[in-house]
């Protein structure tokens, strides 16, 4: 039904969801299925025609779109029943699928509801939404993503996760990769993806572990986290600026979207809130002395460590970040909060368009000028 749809869509020039219901769904009473499935196979349609548009628009060539995986999605005229999940698969019959223990586990909490699932041949996936208490934060935690570390904290303390593991798996994986001299271009390519799919299930465990500890101890200590934006990055590392081959490819292989999207979904799992801040936000967070704001010195006896010529302390350039980033999260919500004076004249604060839903209590200022504790 996908690709019925797909090819009414590349027929008529129809991309959007709503044209393409209208052109395609009666022509669907064909298949021998529960119209769920049928609404569903439009929406993927639509989804398909949607990613080829876009591809012709930015000029690259693209070949006729095909769904290939078989696939059984659906929101609506499902039930748990009788710990499984039953299916319509025709006008009265149902399929009941068993589920396994965890799973059960998992939608009998209290306020778990399943939105939708997800058949393959392999595997079943339950779609889940959950009803989280949000954490009322006192202060903030800055989290500054490296190639060989997350460095997590505030003014008051700060640690680092070591992920220089990460970067030794993917040379590894790279060398393996390039050293194949197969001449059948497709099993290279099979035997490749492997490789790819193993180093990333080992990058991914080890930024799970960092990932899952920092809000652990965020929502202890009742902190907001606080992530930079530094989206674009890979075009510092491309082919013609002036550096090596193989300090591009291990800048490009920096899993630093994946650090925020674990730590963004498992802040919203457990209601912590999550400030992302912008690029004029963020800018100079590793050469900015947290003490009196002056501009850090480099020297390359240091290596990662920089100094303070107003200060004259030696502070690392990871710890730096984290504690900027901590500081200028709070100055969000202080902005955020324009002061109203009552009728006794005594200045109040109001919450007015936050972005977040938390609100943060006053910081005192003197509290953002402590040294750094490493």
């Amino acid at each position: 039904m996908a690709n019925e749809s797909i090819r009414i869509g590349l027929a008529n020039d129809v991309s959007s969801l709503r044209k393409l219901s209208l052109l395609s769904y009666n022509q669907l009473a064909q298949y021998d299925s529960p119209s769920c499935y049928k609404l569903c196979a439009i929406s993927r349609a639509a989804g398909i025609l949607a990613a080829r548009k876009k591809s012709l628009k930015r000029g690259f060539a693209t070949r006729t779109p095909y769904a290939v995986r078989q696939l059984l999605v659906s929101c609506y005229n499902f039930k748990m029943k009788n710990e499984g999940l039953e299916i319509p698969i025709a006008r009265g019959k149902r399929l009941s699928i068993p589920l396994t223990k965890h799973t059960l586990n998992v939608i009998s909490q209290p306020g778990v509801t399943v939105h939708s699932f997800t058949l393959t041949r392999n595997i079943l996936s339950l779609c889940i939404a959950r009803d989280v208490p949000i954490v009322e934060c006192t202060s903030t935690m800055g989290v500054d993503r490296n190639l060989r570390n997350l460095t997590a904290g505030n003014e008051q303390e700060t640690h680092q996760y070591d992920l220089s593991v990460t970067v030794r798996i993917a040379s590894t994986t790279m060398r393996i990769v390039a050293s194949f001299k197969r001449d059948d271009a497709r099993i290279r390519t099979r035997i490749a993806s492997r490789y790819g799919e193993r180093r990333t299930t080992r990058t991914g465990h080890l930024l799970h572990t960092a990932t899952k500890t920092i809000v652990a101890v965020a929502v202890q200590r009742r902190q907001a986290i606080v992530l930079e934006n530094i989206q674009g990055i890979r075009s510092l590392y491309r082919k013609g600026n002036g550096q090596g081959r193989r300090y591009r490819g291990r800048m490009n292989s920096w899993s630093f979207g994946e650090a925020q999207r674990q730590i963004e979904y498992k802040a919203r799992s457990v209601g912590l809130p999550v400030i992302r801040l912008s690029r004029r936000e963020t800018r100079a967070t590793s050469i900015t002395c947290p003490r009196c704001g002056e501009r850090l010195q480099s020297d390359k006896r240091l290596e990662r460590k920089l100094w303070c010529g107003k200060c004259r302390i030696v502070m690392d350039r990871d710890r730096v970040a984290a504690v900027n980033l901590a500081w200028r999260g709070r100055v969000r919500f202080a902005r955020s909060r324009p002061p109203i004076v009552e009728a006794q004249g005594r200045a109040v604060e109001a919450m007015k368009g936050n972005p977040t839903p938390t609100v943060i209590p006053g910081v005192d200022a003197l509290k953002l000028t402590q040294p750094t504790k490493s």
